[in-house]
């Protein structure tokens, strides 16, 4: 078949199916997902296109590179202790898991750290793409949201440090490079509103999806995650917002939602060309069970914990509202 047309037919079938069967409360990611796997059964290798993995890298950049522009400063201030005390529960639960896997399950420190990341740090990009059919309000959509970000970010250092702890040296040069890219993109920013953007009206979205995908791509050169970079380049636009209004303006805001909408299924199918083979045998599926069973009520019970310390509510309030955003 003309690859054309299978593309076509890729386009329609990420679109179209998964958001059709969404009344059946089967989440559209998953759905993409499970296309994922089925191709790569289907096609083996030939699953796996250059085209389709630029399309994904589009897909997750543009997503963190609007949530980025979507932080609300005045409101996060507010929530800081609350979000550093999520942190927290999430570093020592992190900590926890791994010091099990260590010392009962006899793997390597850094393999146990990876364990636990894996274990303990849901899919934000899952959690955003599925947000509009949780039915939250304002405020638990917020809260949502910066966890899940926050969250994601924690989890992402953390791997960042254990996958390159065994070279001090490169880690050090890979952090320092880190923290020239966030220095430079405020920079970076402003030299392209005061001589490019005069000259180019209409260009600002262009811009920032360009240097979006620019801090991306550095971001997972060092090692980090293409989502890192761009969502430091959604914050800075943001931050830059009273000298640059046109960068993180409404309309922007309201072209990169679409954007993201449109390219954000080509990441979870292309995620699901990525399980191994190993991991759809019934044996890897009875262990997945047995984990599901042990690790998922162990996070339940943290985020009550949380609701209940933080939020002073009772634990059938909290058990209820976890369990009423997860089934949806």
């Amino acid at each position: 078949m003309n690859k054309d047309v299978i593309y076509l037919l890729l386009i329609f079938a990420l679109l179209v199916i998964p958001r059709a069967i969404q009344r059946f409360s089967i989440p559209a990611p998953l759905t993409c997902l499970a296309f994922g796997i089925g191709a790569v059964l289907w096609l083996d290798d030939g699953a796996h296109d250059p085209v389709v993995s630029l399309l994904s890298i589009l897909g997750i950049s543009s997503l963190f590179l609007f949530a980025g522009l979507e932080v609300d400063i005045a409101s996060l201030r507010k929530g800081l202790w609350p979000l550093l005390a999520h942190l927290l529960i999430r570093s020592a639960s992190l900590v926890g898991v791994a010091w099990l896997a260590w010392r009962y399950a006899g793997l390597s420190w850094q393999a146990a750290g990876l364990l636990a990341l894996a274990l303990l740090t849901p899919s934000t990009g899952f959690i955003m793409d599925s947000l509009s059919q949780l039915g939250l309000g304002d405020e638990e959509r917020f809260w949502v949201t910066s966890k899940a970000i926050a969250g994601e970010l924690l989890a992402l250092a953390a791997m960042f440090v254990v996958m390159q702890a065994d070279d001090p040296v490169h880690l050090g040069l890979s952090s320092l490079a880190l923290v020239a890219m966030m220095v430079g993109l405020p920079l970076l920013f402003v030299g392209l509103g005061r001589w490019v953007a005069p000259h180019a009206p209409g260009s600002e979205f262009s811009l920032l999806v360009m240097v979006g995908m620019l801090a991306a791509y550095i971001t997972y050169w060092l090692g980090v995650y293409y989502l890192v970079g761009a969502f430091i380049a959604g914050l800075v636009a943001r931050l830059l917002q009273q000298r640059m209004p046109s960068l993180a303006s409404h309309e922007n805001l309201h072209a990169l939602r679409l954007f993201s909408s449109f390219f954000v299924p080509f990441y979870f199918f292309n995620s699901g060309t990525h399980v191994p083979g190993d991991a759809l045998s019934f044996e890897a599926l009875g262990l997945g069970v047995v984990i599901t069973l042990v690790v998922l009520p162990l996070r339940i019970a943290v985020v009550s914990l949380q609701r209940r310390l933080i939020f002073g509510e009772s634990c059938v309030r909290a058990c209820g509202w976890h369990w009423r955003c997860r089934r949806r």
